[in-house]
């Protein structure tokens, strides 16, 4: 179903549009935790640290996919409010062929370097091989994680998040089901959770482009298109290329981290990859939300609404306070019970250290998701210089205060690094939405 967001109450309409998206990322974390639930809980603590040590580096990728999925999206949603459908044709098949190239180029990165990567972050030895063995399986499926993520943000620049829900549905599904029969049955080990993740997200990637092409064809287009532009490249460039260093750069903050957290050996790796999942699994609901406002905006901003978008800004803050009260209580004071979910029996070293994890960084939920709402405005009216130096601001500050505050405090020196750097980045992207730079951007 397509939505145009150029009409209604902003409320209602970010609430129409969001829900879904807002489902289909919980569903795909989710389908991410009981990866890490399985293999911690039948192949044990080593083999949850294997995948929590391989983690920051397929968050890598992620962020790629993720950074060209936002950026493509926001253009297209342009040309989409503007009713300029041949120029929308043309972002959606520029945006198709650009993605498919860069994935296909990062599969051949990843098959040489993984093992080198895992060096470099000091991966214990004891989980070293499941580690790589997980990496080289994730990045094989590269091409099927790039193009779902495409047809994602293609159908959500159109209005429509609901269908990208029904198709994680079914991956999540299968994907839980691969899992059991790989490790369980077949004893597949760390192997088989990587094995199932492909599998899914192949079927799920094909089934959305070929949805995607039957939604295109009922788009009746008055100006030619072309297959591949340049200029629409450039144009996708100068939203996507950001948004990728965005969040390529969160990543490589992330990676270096997670080096930092593996030097305190296994145990304390395995605590912190079932926390950062947990983690991951909130802040990736609030950035849809963050990622919805975008596109919202980019519609408006495309049809000259720049009223509906201060409106959509209010609606968006509300709405993610309401996703934040629960997620805040539940981590705060059932991380016990959410962390003990990912180990086996022996695993209590690894229990404190994810539940004192969560306890520090969990209630500073708010100030960041208030951060992803403006960032979104930004991102929308394709205002890129103050949402990069906002994100960078954060991730520099949450980097280096990692480091130093470790060595007094140890590995909780890390976790408080997070609030310190959410703080800051809030207050940085707060005052360049409320000094008002991003309407007098120039979108199409």
């Amino acid at each position: 179903m397509v939505t145009d967001m150029t009409k209604g109450k902003p409320f209602g309409v970010l609430c129409r549009f969001t829900l879904p998206m807002l489902l289909s990322v919980m569903f795909q974390q989710f389908y991410n935790i009981v990866d890490s639930i399985v293999a911690g809980k039948f192949v044990g603590v080593q083999g949850l640290a294997a995948v929590g040590a391989s983690y920051p580096v397929t968050m890598l990728y992620m962020a790629v996919a993720t950074g060209l999925n936002v950026g493509c999206s926001v253009v297209i949603a342009l040309y989409f409010g503007a009713k300029r459908y041949g120029k929308m044709k043309s972002a959606v098949s520029t945006s198709m062929i650009t993605t498919i190239v860069v994935s296909l180029f990062l599969t051949v990165i990843g098959e040489f370097s993984s093992n080198g990567v895992l060096k470099l972050l000091r991966t214990p030895s004891d989980i070293f091989g499941d580690s790589a063995i997980y990496l080289r399986i994730y990045v094989w499926g590269l091409f099927f994680l790039f193009l779902y993520n495409i047809c994602n943000g293609v159908f959500t620049a159109l209005g429509d998040s609901r269908t990208p829900l029904l198709l994680l549905i079914i991956s999540s599904l299968g994907n839980i089901a691969l899992d059991l029969i790989f490790v369980i049955w077949f004893h597949m080990g760390v192997a088989g959770v990587a094995w199932a993740t492909f599998l899914a997200q192949g079927v799920s990637s094909i089934l959305s482009f070929l949805l995607l092409k039957l939604r295109l064809r009922q788009i009746k287009e008055e100006e030619t298109y072309s297959r591949f532009s340049f200029e629409m490249l450039l144009k996708i460039a100068e939203v996507s290329i950001p948004s990728i260093l965005q969040q390529s750069f969160i990543s490589v903050g992330n990676l270096c981290v997670q080096s930092l957290v593996n030097s305190f050996g296994s145990t304390v790796v395995a605590g912190y990859s079932a926390a950062i999942k947990l983690n991951t699994f909130a802040i990736t609901s609030f950035t849809t939300l963050g990622n919805g406002v975008s596109n919202y905006t980019a519609q408006n901003m495309g049809a000259g609404e720049i009223k509906r978008v201060t409106e959509g800004f209010k609606a968006g803050m509300k709405l993610v306070f309401a996703v934040v009260i629960p997620v805040v209580c539940f981590f705060f004071f059932g991380g016990r019970f959410a962390v003990g979910l990912f180990l086996s029996q022996g695993g209590e070293k690894a229990l404190e250290v994810g539940v004192e994890f969560l306890r520090i960084v969990s209630p500073f939920y708010a100030v960041v998701s208030w951060k992803l709402i403006a960032d979104g405005v930004l991102r929308g009216a394709s205002c890129m210089q103050a949402f990069m130096i906002s994100t960078f601001t954060d991730l520099i500050l949450r980097v280096v205060l990692a480091f130093i505050l470790s060595g007094f405090f140890e590995s909780t020196g890390i976790w408080m690094s997070w609030p310190v750097g959410w703080i800051i980045g809030t207050a940085v992207s707060l005052g360049f939405y409320f000094s008002g730079i991003w309407k007098k951007k120039k979108v199409i």
